[in-house]
């Protein structure tokens, strides 16, 4: 079964308390409830960062222009219990953007401490992985959840090599 192309686009910027990443609580859909980063699927013809400048102005309602994001790798969800949900993922970071984020009927976005992410209410998988991206590690992943399809069974992370 192929795996759905996906994007997230995390903004970041310094406060006087150090850095700070944007996350968002999932109000619909796959994932509701949990807090997450902005992103979605890739639509036919466009490429991952064009997804991830659409998603982040469908959601948080700002403007990201493709050329102020930066790669920061891949993360390959694969669900072993529902194969159809497993996901490949182009991960992006950003600094500039246009607007201030605000709320839509799929996220309530939220600033968080980089050193204080909220991962209990987050997927299992992403103290493994968005920490380090974070910090500069650009890195490919795969993820594979448990049976539960909500806790992590394995995760491998090796060097990205900057494809998409």
């Amino acid at each position: 079964m192929t795996a759905a192309h996906v994007t997230l686009c995390f903004l970041l910027r310094d406060d006087a308390d150090g850095q700070h990443v944007l996350l968002g609580t999932k109000k619909t859909g796959f994932g509701r409830g949990k807090v997450v980063g902005v992103g979605g699927h890739v639509e036919a013809g466009e490429t991952a960062a064009e997804a991830a400048c659409r998603e982040v102005m469908e959601e948080i309602n700002v403007v990201v222009r493709a050329a102020d994001l930066v790669p920061a790798g891949t993360v390959d969800f694969m669900f072993p219990a529902r194969p159809e949900w497993n996901m490949a993922t182009t991960v992006y970071l950003t600094r500039a953007w246009q607007g201030e984020p605000s709320e839509s009927d799929e996220i309530a976005p939220r600033w968080y401490p980089v050193a204080q992410l909220p991962v209990e209410r987050m997927w299992a998988d992403a103290e493994h992985w968005l920490p380090a991206m974070i910090a500069g590690q650009r890195i490919a992943v795969r993820v594979d959840l448990a049976p539960d399809n909500q806790n992590v069974a394995e995760v491998h992370t090796a060097a990205w090599s900057g494809a998409e």
